[in-house]
C-alpha cells in the first residue's frame, strides 16, 4: 500500500465534494479493489470517508468532519512526520519522500519549529542493532511484489531446522514485536502463511503476476492463547540478570531476596523456546519449582556438559 497515495486521496477527498472509485483507480493507475483497501485504511486511520451508491455516487468525507479544512493540527503532522521518517529508515522508496515532501507542506511556517520539535520527541529506529543483514533488501523487495502484485520465491527455514522452498503471493508485510512477516498466500500449502523474514533466504521477485484474492489476515493477538498455555514458574535471579528477564515480565513479578537476589513468578510455557530463555541465563537463574520443570533443565543442561565432555 502506497503512502504517497493514501495523502494524495485524502488531499483529493478534502477538495472534491464527490468522487467514484473507478475515477481515483484510473487516476492512481491502480484496480478499483486497490481503491477500496486504500479507503478502509484512511478510515482505520480515523478519517471518516462514506461511499454513497448509483448515479453520481462516489466516495466522500463526511461534511461534519470536512467543515474545517485544517484537518490537520500540529499534534497530527508530528505524528505523521514521526511515523512517515521511521518507516523510511527501513523501507526506502519515492513514495515515502513524497509523502514526507506533502506532510511537510502542510505545515505553517510561524509553527515549524513547534511541529518539527514533536516530531523529534519520539525516535523510532527500526533497523536492528545486529543480526541478519538481509532484513532491508527483503523489506524493499517485498514492497515493491506488494505494489506490483507479483509473485515471490524464497527459501524457508520453518520449525526444527526443516528447510522448504516457498512460492507465494505476497498481501502484508507485518512488524510484531521486533520482527517483521511477511502474509501471503502459500502455493506449497495453498493457505495463508506467515513468514518471518530473517528465516527467508535467496528472496526473489518473480515475473509473474497474480490476481489477488479475498484476504486473510493473519492472526496476531494472542493474549487468550498465552492465558491458556502460560504458567507462573518461581525463579529466584542474581540481580545482574535482572535486566534481561524483565524484557520477560514486569516489576511486580519481582521480591527481593537477599542483598543480591530475586524471586520472579515468571510467566513460561514448556517448549524450546522458553526453556531456552531459562537456559540463557546461566548460573544466574535457578528454576525452584515446579519439580518437573526444575527436573527437565537439570537434564538439559547434563545433556549440554556431555557434549563438552566427549
Amino acid at each position: 500500500m502506497k503512502v504517497d497515495r493514501l495523502v494524495s486521496i485524502i488531499m483529493i477527498l478534502l477538495d472534491e465534494k464527490r468522487i467514484g472509485a473507478q475515477e481515483l483507480a484510473d487516476m492512481f493507475e491502480v484496480s478499483p479493489r486497490t481503491i477500496y483497501r486504500d479507503i478502509d485504511a484512511i478510515n482505520m486511520a480515523g478519517i471518516p470517508v462514506r461511499s454513497t451508491s448509483g448515479v453520481g455516487g462516489g466516495f466522500e468525507i463526511m461534511q461534519e468532519y470536512k467543515m474545517d479544512k485544517k484537518v490537520f493540527s500540529a499534534d497530527d503532522l508530528s505524528a505523521l512526520l514521526m511515523g512517515l521518517s521511521s518507516l523510511s529508515g527501513m523501507i526506502r522508496g519515492e513514495e515515502l519522500v513524497h509523502a514526507l515532501a506533502k506532510v511537510k507542506s502542510f505545515i505553517p511556517a510561524d509553527r515549524k519549529k513547534e511541529i518539527e520539535l514533536k516530531a523529534n520527541q519520539i525516535c523510532i529506529d527500526l533497523s536492528p542493532w545486529i543480526g541478519n543483514r538481509n532484513i532491508q533488501p527483503y523489506l524493499e523487495v517485498i514492497q515493491l511484489a506488494l505494489q506490483e502484485n507479483t509473485l515471490l520465491a524464497f527459501a524457508y527455514t520453518a520449525h526444527h531446522g526443516n528447510k522448504t522452498t516457498r512460492t507465494v503471493e505476497p498481501y502484508q508485510l507485518v512488524l510484531k514485536g521486533h520482527h517483521w512477516y511477511l502474509q501471503g498466500y502459500c502455493h506449497k500449502r495453498n493457505d495463508f502463511r506467515l513468514f518471518r523474514l530473517s528465516r527467508m533466504s535467496n528472496l526473489q521477485m518473480k515475473e509473474e503476476i497474480f490476481t489477488p484474492r479475498d484476504y486473510q489476515k493473519p492472526q496476531l493477538d494472542f493474549d487468550n492463547i498465552w492465558a491458556d498455555i502460560q504458567t507462573r514458574i518461581k525463579i529466584r535471579i542474581h540481580q545482574s540478570v535482572m535486566d534481561r528477564v524483565l524484557d520477560y515480565c514486569t516489576y511486580e513479578d519481582f521480591s527481593p531476596d537477599g542483598k543480591e537476589h530475586y524471586i520472579v513468578h515468571f510467566p513460561f510455557i514448556e517448549n524450546e523456546y522458553y526453556y531456552g530463555i531459562l537456559l540463557s541465563f546461566g548460573d544466574k537463574c535457578e528454576c525452584l519449582e515446579p519439580l518437573h520443570i526444575r527436573t527437565e533443565i537439570k537434564r538439559r543442561i547434563h545433556d549440554i556438559a556431555a557434549i563438552y565432555e566427549s
